[in-house]
């Protein structure tokens, strides 16, 4: 099994500080935020500010494709039964959507669309107990699903406050 969440990250995660004991509710409910939050941090931004990784708009349609990858992986749940999922390589995932050409403003629109499907998704699918098995971490439950993609998203959001300097 791959390591995965507070064992990979730390708890709380060792650069971000986010505290995974978060009630998947209230993961829900930050992920809700984060379209908000990205535009905010981002303002005045050309979004091709980067530091030892992605840039900015970069940060932001990884954070976007995770997300809908996830509601899209629950959502075949829910709708089909399907519980078997792979992982992705999120590098090769940039290389193919040419993440370097996106502007900052489409990568904000595609984080607003995005999380919008994933919080009515992932709320539905935590209120009705589904669990994926995931090739290589195991049991996914919706809480789990949560939990780490919400992580996922404060930890880039950190990421990007860190590239322009914000505290």
């Amino acid at each position: 099994m791959e390591t995965w969440g507070a064992a990979l990250f730390g708890d709380p995660c060792r650069e971000c500080g986010f505290d995974w004991s978060v009630a998947s509710e209230q993961a829900i409910g930050w992920v809700s935020k984060m379209p908000a939050e990205f535009a905010a941090v981002g303002a005045g931004s050309s979004g091709r500010e980067a530091g030892s990784g992605w840039s900015v708009a970069e940060y932001i349609s990884h954070v976007a494709d995770n997300l809908r990858q996830w509601s899209e992986r629950v959502q075949a749940a829910r709708l089909d039964g399907q519980l078997e999922v792979a992982g992705y390589d999120p590098d090769e995932l940039a290389v193919a959507r040419g993440y370097p050409t996106i502007p900052l403003a489409a990568a904000l629109w595609s984080l607003e669309l995005s999380a919008q499907a994933w919080v009515a998704v992932l709320g539905a699918a935590h209120q009705e107990g589904i669990e994926l098995r995931h090739a290589a971490r195991g049991l996914q439950r919706a809480s789990d699903i949560a939990r780490n993609n919400a992580h996922d998203a404060y930890h880039h959001l950190w990421d990007v406050r860190r590239i322009l300097g914000i505290g």
